[in-house]
C-alpha cells in the first residue's frame, strides 16, 4: 500500500468516526489492570537456583526478578541484545518485562516486530505525557536517552512475531491472584469461579512464566460468544465503530507505521482501547483512534481483544 493510499484510508476512518460516533464513557475495566494483591499466598520459593528445560543456565528467583538484569535462558533464539534491553542503562532493562524475544506478558506488552518508528513515537508520547499508560513506562521513558530509545526500537522491530496466545471461550475460570511482579496466576488453593464480563489471561505454564522463560505463552479465557462478536466489530464495525481492518490491514498485521495487533495480549489491547477513549493516549497520531472508540463499551473492547487474540501475529 502506498503512502497516498494509506492517507486516503485514514481520512475515511476519520470521516466515518465524525459522522457516526456518539461519545460513550466506559467504566475502567479493573480486571485488565493487574496490580499486585496486598495479601499474597504463602511463598513456596526457597531461593535456590532454578533451571528450565533445554537451558544450561540457572538463576535464583531474586535474579529472575531483577529488572536491571533479567535472565537470558536461551541467547541463541534472539539477536545480540543492546545494553538498554539486556541490562538497562539509566533505568530497567527492556528485556525484563518484554522478554528478550519481545513477546512480553499480559501485564506488559507484545512489541516484537512493531515498526521502529512506531516504538520511537510511543516513547516520545510517554516522555511528553501525551501517553500516560499503565505502570512505569512514563518514568522509564523519561530516563532513557534518544540513543537508548532508538537502539531498543531497532532491536525489537527486527524480532519475528511468533504465536504466543490462544483464546478459550468458557463460563468458568480458575480463581486467580496477582503476584508481586504483577503477573496473574492461579490460586495455589485451586477453585473456579464464573468468568463474568472479563478476560482472564493466564500462563500456559506458570512456573515457566514466573521464571520468564521465553518459550512458554499464554491462554486467554473469554466469555462464550466473545470471539464472534469481536470478529464482527473488527471486520465490519457492526454499526458501533470503524472496522479495525481499514487501518491495521485485513490480517491486522499492520501497514507502514500503523502497528500490528494480531495475536497480542488481550488485557493490553483492552487497556489501550480504554486509554484511547478516556484520553490517556492523546498523541498527535492518535486522533483517529479517539473517534473509533467513542461508542465502545467494555464488553465491545473485551470482544475485540478476544477475537484479535485468536489471530496469528
Amino acid at each position: 500500500m502506498t503512502g497516498q493510499q494509506l492517507m486516503r484510508r485514514m481520512a475515511w476512518v476519520l470521516l466515518v468516526g465524525l459522522l457516526t460516533s456518539v461519545a460513550h464513557s466506559a467504566e475502567r475495566p479493573d480486571w485488565a489492570f493487574p496490580v499486585a494483591d496486598q495479601v499474597q499466598p504463602p511463598s513456596q520459593d526457597t531461593d535456590q537456583p532454578k533451571t528450565v528445560t533445554g537451558s544450561t543456565k540457572s538463576y535464583s528467583q531474586k535474579q529472575i526478578d531483577d529488572l536491571k538484569s533479567p535472565p537470558d535462558w536461551f541467547p541463541d533464539i534472539h539477536p545480540p541484545m543492546p545494553d538498554v534491553v539486556a541490562h538497562g542503562t539509566a533505568t530497567f532493562a527492556c528485556g525484563s518485562c518484554h522478554l528478550p524475544i519481545g513477546t512480553g506478558h499480559d501485564e506488559s506488552a507484545y512489541i516484537a516486530g512493531l515498526p521502529a518508528t512506531y516504538i520511537v513515537r510511543q516513547m516520545a508520547d510517554f516522555k511528553s505525557g501525551a501517553r500516560k499508560g499503565f505502570g512505569i513506562m512514563p518514568e522509564i521513558a523519561q530516563a532513557l536517552t534518544d540513543a537508548d530509545v532508538q537502539s531498543a526500537a531497532t532491536y525489537f522491530s527486527t524480532l519475528p512475531a511468533r504465536a504466543w496466545l490462544r483464546v478459550v471461550e468458557t463460563d468458568t475460570v480458575p480463581k486467580t491472584y496477582v503476584n508481586s511482579s504483577n503477573m496473574r496466576l492461579s490460586l495455589p488453593s485451586g477453585g473456579t469461579e464464573p468468568i463474568g464480563s472479563r478476560i482472564v489471561e493466564l500462563p500456559e505454564d506458570e512456573n515457566a512464566a514466573v521464571a520468564r522463560d521465553p518459550r512458554s505463552g499464554f491462554v486467554a479465557y473469554a466469555p462464550k460468544g466473545s470471539v464472534a462478536k469481536g470478529q464482527a466489530l473488527v471486520t465490519t464495525g457492526a454499526g458501533e465503530t470503524t472496522a479495525c481492518t481499514i487501518c491495521h490491514d485485513p490480517t491486522l498485521k499492520g501497514v507502514g507505521a500503523t502497528p500490528a495487533i494480531a495475536g497480542r495480549h488481550t488485557g493490553y489491547l483492552v487497556r489501550q482501547l480504554y486509554f484511547f477513549q478516556s484520553g490517556n493516549r492523546s498523541g498527535p497520531q492518535e486522533v483517529l483512534m479517539h473517534n473509533v472508540v467513542l461508542r465502545l463499551t467494555v464488553e465491545d473492547m473485551l470482544a475485540i481483544a478476544a477475537y484479535v487474540g485468536t489471530l496469528q501475529p
